[in-house]
């Protein structure tokens, strides 16, 4: 059907391509990784170390220990023919300044738009997100330092991007996927014909958690709009 994960396969093919296309040229690099399903939450900040251990294991959190209890969250729910959603961490690094164009072409707004192609998504934030809306605004701005002859932010509250452009720094975007709603659940629904509650239940086979099969999927997306902007932006040179 329209919302199968499978149509996210033609995502992979041609993130496939502009992941390749923005590592040689600028040096981009993008890691997505699971850092929630349900409750289990990855509490350790992701860095450059653990991006060789989030496909060691099949939810693709870099975080052995709590990859294990995402596992075993997983599985129990499938005892119990039910499902779990969760969220993926997207950290792309070595961007350059003003990637990216401000109001409609804003480089969050064509990421956004990307990301929720992917079934199951309902939420997408950047740096530090709903969370930002808790702080004053002394606690979420990001201060300018020089940091080893470099000019960068303290925090990068901002995930990476200002007025819609790249600031340099990297580009940390959260998204959140819902359970997914085939489950062998018995669920209470309406036939349209009637007009009367009837009780639907799934059959065959369906995945109790959608997440750890989404990195893959997330990563290929922003490459995609990352090498739209870098092309339109004359970061990348189109060659015949």
């Amino acid at each position: 059907g329209r919302f199968s994960g499978r149509l996210t396969a033609t995502h992979v093919m041609g993130g496939a391509i502009a992941r390749k296309l923005l590592k040689v040229t600028l040096g981009i690099e993008t890691n997505s990784y699971t850092i929630k399903i349900g409750k289990i939450s990855m509490n350790s900040k992701f860095d450059a170390k653990m991006k060789t251990q989030i496909y060691d294991n099949e939810v693709r959190c870099p975080d052995k220990k709590i990859a294990e209890k995402m596992r075993n969250s997983i599985l129990d729910a499938r005892k119990h023919n039910d499902s779990l959603g969760g969220i993926i961490e997207s950290t792309t690094v070595n961007l350059p300044v003003g990637l990216g164009e401000p109001i409609f072409g804003s480089l969050e707004s064509d990421i956004s738009k990307a990301i929720y192609s992917i079934p199951s998504v309902k939420g997408v934030e950047f740096g530090s997100g709903f969370a930002g809306s808790e702080l004053f605004g002394s606690e979420n701005n990001d201060p300018y330092i020089v940091r080893g002859g470099k000019i960068i932010t303290k925090t990068n509250n901002a995930g990476g991007i200002l007025g819609g452009l790249s600031n340099g720094m990297p580009i940390v975007m959260r998204v959140a996927f819902k359970p997914a709603s085939s489950i062998a659940k018995k669920q209470t629904t309406v036939d349209i014909k009637t007009k009367k509650p009837v009780t639907l239940q799934v059959h065959g086979r369906h995945d109790p958690c959608v997440v750890p099969r989404a990195p893959p999927v997330v990563d290929s997306l922003v490459s995609l709009v990352l090498a739209d902007h870098a092309l339109l932006g004359g970061f990348i040179k189109p060659t015949l």
